[in-house]
């Protein structure tokens, strides 16, 4: 916008009364709203807005379920990741729900429920527990950041149970896109209607730092495609990993369990994250049973979640990776239970040859994973030929590659040695 532009508008601004000026301000759908930011003609069900950071996700849906709301729909359901998460962005954010109303129409925060003055109410609930779904039932929902709910199937799932009241219930996903199970199994859903937004398409509203550093960095590689440009990136077609080959499995019993330690050389806020894998073995094969990796990783923090991920499953013992710092790695472990077994393995070789018989087993079916490990999943699916993960240090692969060949693989394999 040119500065004489810029003093046209201060100019019409200033000539408005306050009620026009009001009306302006808050007047979405007619001053502000990108067409990718209204909802969808049609006869749908789920409206999954797909969209990079910084698109303006949240403030379309504050802005529907503010739409809601003036509609009289009750009860809304807003659920976000944790419940943390979802007052944070989704109620007290820069654009959400306090933040979009003239003060005559906005609610009020009473605990986890939010009170219109029409009388119109939603309740705040995390997708992180699924089982608290149980119970309520809602007229609509806003859901927010879907692609990184821990048991995503199960939490949406459960919502639509209780999506039963009104004529037609609806319900509003925005978030970030992964290719997690859920929303490849929502843009599959013939009652789905998608949009999408691009981090650039929302520039007039985000910093000209940002737009300059972040999206100027990210710009064109696979991260920024997913995160900027709100793509649902697949598989690297040279990718050692493949989404295919991460069969679920539900509740075992395994022989052995293993906690696999990838400790960072140092511990300061810039270091690698520490990779904490925890997986048992299962007749010829193995499951992956939790991710505890921890970042920032300061040495007694990382030894203190690897002990108590030891206690917790009744592991047999810690795995670790000695390469930097040697003794002292097996020191600090010592450190917070001098009790705990462990073995220390060396790498003699890169990280894709040692991952190279690890992903093998995969593809022959033998490693399973529980729900909940799309992170790891994530970074496995990125791991390059270069032995980084999207530009990053894989430390949830190494951890991981570790434990699947302690338990079966065993210390004869060539590419790494106990010591």
């Amino acid at each position: 916008m040119t500065s004489s532009s810029s003093a046209e508008s201060v100019a019409e601004v200033a000539a408005l009364t306050d009620e026009q000026a009001e009306a302006k301000y808050y007047g979405w759908a007619e001053v502000w709203a990108r067409a990718d930011q209204l909802a969808p003609d049609g006869d749908w069900t789920t409206w999954l807005m797909l969209g990079g950071r910084g698109s303006g996700k949240t403030r379309a849906g504050a802005e529907w379920v503010r739409s809601l709301a003036a509609a009289k729909v009750t009860p809304i359901a807003l659920v976000g990741e944790t419940m943390t998460e979802a007052i944070a962005v989704m109620i007290r954010g820069e654009s959400g729900l306090l933040n979009v109303h003239p003060d005559e129409e906005r609610p009020v925060l009473k605990g986890t429920s939010l009170i219109w003055p029409n009388g119109v109410e939603a309740v705040v609930m995390s997708a992180s527990d699924p089982d608290r779904f149980r119970g309520p039932q809602f007229a609509a929902a806003w859901c927010d950041e879907v692609a990184k709910w821990p048991d995503a199937e199960a939490a949406w799932d459960m919502l639509q149970f209780g999506l039963r009241l009104g004529d037609k219930p609806r319900q509003l996903a925005t978030t970030t896109p992964k290719p997690t199970r859920l929303l490849k199994r929502l843009l599959a859903d013939p009652l789905t209607t998608v949009t999408r937004a691009k981090t650039s398409d929302n520039r007039a509203h985000l910093a000209p730092s940002f737009l300059d550093t972040v999206v100027g960095r990210y710009r064109g590689s696979v991260l920024g495609r997913q995160e900027l440009d709100g793509e649902m990136i697949e598989d690297m077609p040279d990718a050692l990993w493949q989404r295919g080959m991460f069969v679920p499995v539900g509740p075992v019993v395994p022989e052995r369990i293993v906690v696999a330690v990838d400790p960072p050389v140092t511990g300061n806020e810039r270091s690698d994250a520490c990779g904490i894998i925890v997986a048992g073995r299962v007749g010829e094969g193995a499951v992956v049973l939790e991710d505890r990796t921890l970042k920032p990783a300061a040495p007694l923090a990382w030894a203190r979640r690897a002990v108590a991920a030891f206690h917790a499953h009744g592991a047999d013992a810690i795995v670790v990776e000695v390469n930097q710092g040697g003794d002292l790695v097996k020191s600090v472990i010592s450190q917070v239970d001098p009790n705990v077994p462990v073995r220390a393995v060396r790498a003699t070789r890169g990280k894709w040859l040692r991952a190279e018989p690890v992903a093998a087993l995969y593809g022959r079916g033998l490693v399973r994973h529980v729900a909940g490990l799309s992170e790891l999943e994530d970074e496995m699916c990125a791991f390059g030929n270069d032995g980084r993960s999207d530009g990053h240090s894989p430390d949830r692969v190494d951890a991981l590659v570790w434990a699947i060949t302690e338990l079966l693989l065993d210390d004869v394999s060539p590419r790494m040695r106990r010591v």
